[in-house]
Formats: C-alpha cells, structure tokens, sequence
C-alpha cells in the first residue's frame, strides 16, 4: 500500500511541474542578429580567379574557382559549396561562416577533397575581413592569415598569407571574386 501511495505522489508532483512549466509563457526562438545578417554580403553565386604563389602547399599557379553561398535554415549561418582547379587539378569545398555572440568573433570551417580540414576565426571591420587559423602540416604548424575586402555591390579582393613553425609571413595567395548571381 505505501508503495502505490509513492507512485501516485510522484504521478501528482509530476503532473504539478509539468503544468507549471507549460503554463508559462513559451520562449520566442532565436532571431540572428546584426552580426548574423552582416554575413548576406556572401549569398549567391561566386567565380574567383588567384594566383597561387609557389611555397610549402605546392610549385603554385593560376587557381580558378565557383562558389554556391546561402544562408542555412535560421539566417545564422552561411553555407558555401565550391568547385576549384589549378595546379593541383579539380577540387571540391565546403564551408561555413558564422557569428559566436561567446567568443566575439566570426568563425569559420572548411573542407575540401583533398582531406584538408581548416578552422579560423576572425573579425570584421568596415569592409574588411580577417581570419587567422592554424593547421599541422608536415608536423609543423601552418598559420594563416586571409584578408578579405568587400568591393560592393558583388566582388571582393583577397590575400593568403602563411606562416610554417613560427617561421615568417609569406604572401601565398591574392586573387578576386566576382558574384554572377
């Protein structure tokens, strides 16, 4: 008998706290923010042309590439399929942009068919965007720097800048992007 008073004590105090918590008002989801909606810049269609500079990742050469950017579900985060050929042949892309409201800073995440794996972070300031990330290679740390210039209303410049093991910056990259649609 005790034990059927427990279960129907328990039954009612569940029943207590499931109410209570329903009959507050519900939580609105998350809207992205301005720092979110600064992404868009990246929406659409994307053909770039670079000069890749002989180092570390290769003998160099001219590198062309298409781009497919959209925001994901939600508007917090943009989305970027590519294709890309040069020196090194064809090559697939993934990546993502977003806002980190904890760290104060954009973030980035990459990947490509050659079994590279980056992730940077950075910031923005007018029309400028810099990212740094690193990555082992050949047991050494590569540290980037990539710096992006808007040139509104549909390209950008940018520039690829590596360090191996501590060792001094070198220009890696620098080419344009044109949105077509």
């Amino acid at each position: 008998m005790r034990s059927s008073n427990v279960t129907v004590l328990c039954g009612a105090l569940l029943i207590a706290a499931t109410t209570s918590a329903f009959a507050q008002a519900p939580e609105q989801p998350p809207t992205p923010g301005p720092e979110h909606k600064r992404l868009e810049y990246f929406v659409g269609t994307w053909t770039s042309e670079a000069v890749m500079k002989p180092s570390a990742l290769g003998p160099g050469g001219k590198v062309t590439g298409r781009d497919s950017c959209e925001m994901f579900k939600g508007g917090f985060h943009v989305v970027c399929r590519g294709e890309m050929s040069g020196w090194m042949g064809p090559m697939s892309t993934l990546g993502i942009w977003t806002w980190s409201a904890a760290e104060k800073k954009y973030l980035t995440v990459g990947i490509d068919s050659m079994g590279s794996l980056e992730q940077g972070s950075g910031t923005v300031s007018d029309k400028t965007w810099t990212l740094t990330s690193e990555m082992k290679m050949g047991g050494q740390v590569m540290s980037s720097r990539y710096a992006l210039v808007e040139n509104p209303p549909d390209a950008y410049t940018f520039k690829w800048e590596m360090s191996l093991g501590g060792g001094p910056w070198a220009l890696i990259s620098e080419g344009t992007s044109t949105r077509v649609k």
